[in-house]
């Protein structure tokens, strides 16, 4: 898959309104490279060194923190965003601290880091969404450490479908369970056992490799 100049400023335009000021988005546009990259890949990994930063026009990316023990979930990219830890690496030079996993097929822009430091100096807009991606992702944050700390696991559960199909808009998830444990650090099977009792208290549907919020539950 390919998309022109032209075409990356439609996505841009069409999923990035906060790049409103004149000439922020054909300044991208001239020297963000378009990729599409399947589901399941990586797209980051942690001590690569950043070359570009991406902004997400359709599907989702996973963020993740690498740790002895395991994986720590840290956000998910959706259209419209970008990844802060990726463009904070970016700013002070240094190797990437997080994974970023592609969960569903995506297309993006990548923008150069050496374009990052121009828009920052030419496009208070520019300025404003960085900043901006920061706060966002620092708040996403401590929801997770909110609810690692405050709450039971079924909660946790209960409010990581909600935030799921809030960001996609549809009511179904293409999910594995061992997804969702990974995401919430526990098991498969745990992940499982509560599931069904949801099924049974009618807030969801389960069926092979997806789920389905009900009415009920939204």
């Amino acid at each position: 898959m390919t998309m022109d100049k032209n075409g990356i400023k439609v996505a841009l335009r069409a999923h990035f309104p906060v790049f409103e000021q004149e000439g922020l988005i054909e300044a991208i546009a001239r020297k963000g490279i378009y990729l599409y990259v399947p589901s399941d890949q990586y797209l980051l990994e942690v001590g690569s060194f950043i070359k570009v930063v991406p902004l997400v026009i359709k599907g989702s990316v996973k963020v993740v923190r690498e740790e002895k023990n395991g994986e720590f979930f840290l956000y998910h990219i959706h259209p419209g965003q970008s990844c802060a830890m990726t463009l904070a690496s970016c700013m002070k030079r240094e190797k990437s601290k997080i994974k970023a996993i592609v969960r569903e097929d995506t297309e993006l822009v990548a923008l150069p880091v050496e374009e990052v430091y121009y828009l920052l100096r030419q496009f208070p807009t520019w300025q404003n969404f960085v900043v901006e991606t920061y706060s966002q992702r620092f708040e996403e944050i401590m929801q997770v450490l909110d609810q690692v700390v405050f709450h039971k696991l079924d909660e946790r559960l209960l409010y990581y479908l909600k935030k799921r199909t809030r960001h996609q808009e549809q009511l179904e998830l293409h999910i594995s369970h061992q997804e969702i444990a990974d995401d919430l650090a526990t098991s498969r099977e745990v992940i499982s056992r509560l599931l069904k009792q949801m099924e049974k208290r009618q807030l969801i549907q389960l069926h092979r490799g997806k789920i389905v919020l009900t009415r009920k539950l939204v």
